[in-house]
């Protein structure tokens, strides 16, 4: 385990020097190409998924994929096309909610909901019987993470952590969030964040890679922990591509998290992971060993993945693992205790499309995966979607939440005779 630092002033000043170098010796360049031939293609902005693609023509098909702009209108949704397996049930939680992603839970049952394309953080609050969508704070930037603990509201930004004291006190005129940790990087490639308080009482935020596949510094590829007032930052774990999902396993409080496998590399391989932190300071692999057994062709000359720690699961090429929650309520069976549910947000660069559901995981005795089954499917039809789930949330009653940021919703699944959810 290592404290966290930073670059001093000088190397910034010598960085930002040389960056004008580079642009004005850009600028001296030819302007147009010679008489009669192609265009030069304009060069990728840095951090872009683009970067690396093979330049053959099934490759050229593939980018990722825009969602709607707007969110969906409530008889728009797929709710039809969603299936569970018998017992269970689907229905629409709320709906309205731009790029609806991250999920956490208050004390008095308000549910938080960040966004990554939209600057809005929503609630969906119950209240005499009814349920209803606020905006609880607007003008941030990426506010993707969300997590919850007494009282207290912390939002993950691009580049920083802030909270909003006694929030479900003040849905109705919430005060702006106060910044508590800003020294997270301004990296957009891989830079929404998901954030979680652990049985430590700690929040832990992820800082993935700025790129599809880099060497990146030491302040890159990790998952951070500090205290609930953003002091005592450190790394806790390394050789992390890019998380945006963890859990802590309720029988052994060891964390276990999601991370996405690097792109280009083929169609195949490798699988995105699931991975379980033993200790503080252990090693992923990324950016040289991928799914534990893969050396990157481009980075990992010289080391070997047996210096690393492997995945206890592969949760499929290019499936985009995302939230993840270990199942603790009584509502479902009892085959389903302890179960991670695991919301696949599914897979664009893959000619056939992977992943747009949600899957449970179930473990081995030691904590290794035993099977990944489907649960809730129906998200991508015909190679397209109708709907990507982001993130999984138990309610109280034991029943579990599962956001949509292509329709803008979460949707709520019960198991038994469907009843309106008891908070």
């Amino acid at each position: 385990m290592k404290k966290h630092s930073f670059a001093p002033r000088s190397l910034l000043l010598a960085g930002a020097m040389l960056g004008a170098f580079t642009l004005s010796a850009a600028a001296q360049q030819p302007a147009a190409p010679a008489a009669g031939a192609a265009p030069a293609a304009q060069p990728l902005p840095p951090g872009s998924p683009l970067i690396g693609r093979p330049d053959n023509e099934a490759a050229a098909k593939l980018a990722p994929v825009a969602p709607p702009p707007l969110p969906s209108a409530p008889d728009k949704l797929p709710l039809a096309k969603l299936k569970a397996p018998a017992g269970f049930n689907v229905e629409v939680y709320a709906a309205g909610m731009a790029n609806a992603r991250s999920l956490a839970l208050g004390d008095k049952g308000t549910v938080f909901v960040g966004s990554r394309l939209v600057d809005k953080v929503y609630a969906i609050v119950n209240k005499d019987g009814k349920r209803s969508v606020k905006v609880i704070a607007s003008g941030l930037y990426r506010p993707n993470g969300v997590a919850f603990k007494d009282g207290t509201l912390y939002i993950a930004e691009l580049s920083k952590v802030s909270k909003i004291d006694k929030i479900e006190d003040n849905l109705d005129n919430p005060p702006k969030p106060t910044v508590i940790y800003d020294k997270l990087p301004k990296d957009e490639a891989h830079g929404w964040k998901f954030i979680a308080v652990g049985p430590d009482n700690k929040l832990y935020v992820p800082v993935g890679q700025p790129g599809n596949n880099v060497l990146h510094d030491a302040d890159h590829g990790q998952i951070r922990r500090m205290n609930l007032d953003g002091s005592g930052a450190e790394v806790y774990a390394l050789g992390v591509r890019n998380t945006v999902g963890f859990d802590w396993n309720p029988e052994n409080k060891q964390m276990y998290f999601t991370d996405n496998g690097r792109d280009w590399l083929s169609e195949t391989v490798p699988e995105d992971e699931l991975n379980r932190i033993t200790k503080a300071g252990e090693d992923f692999g990324a950016p040289y060993c991928y799914q534990g057994n893969i050396i990157d062709q481009e980075l990992g000359w010289g080391k070997t993945c047996k210096d690393y720690t492997a995945p206890v699961g592969l949760m499929g090429p290019h499936t985009a693992s995302l939230g993840m929650r270990f199942y603790t309520g009584s509502m479902f069976p009892k085959t389903y205790k302890n179960v991670i549910f695991v919301a696949r947000h599914g897979s664009w660069n893959k000619s056939q499309k992977q992943g747009g559901d949600v899957v449970a995981v179930r473990l081995n005795k030691d904590g290794t995966v035993k099977s990944i089954e489907p649960f809730l499917t129906g998200f991508l039809e015909d190679n397209k979607y109708v709907g990507r789930p982001v993130d999984v949330m138990l309610l109280k009653d034991g029943s579990l939440l599962v956001s949509d940021d292509w329709n803008g919703a979460v949707y709520r699944v019960s198991y038994g005779k469907p009843k309106v959810a008891n908070q």
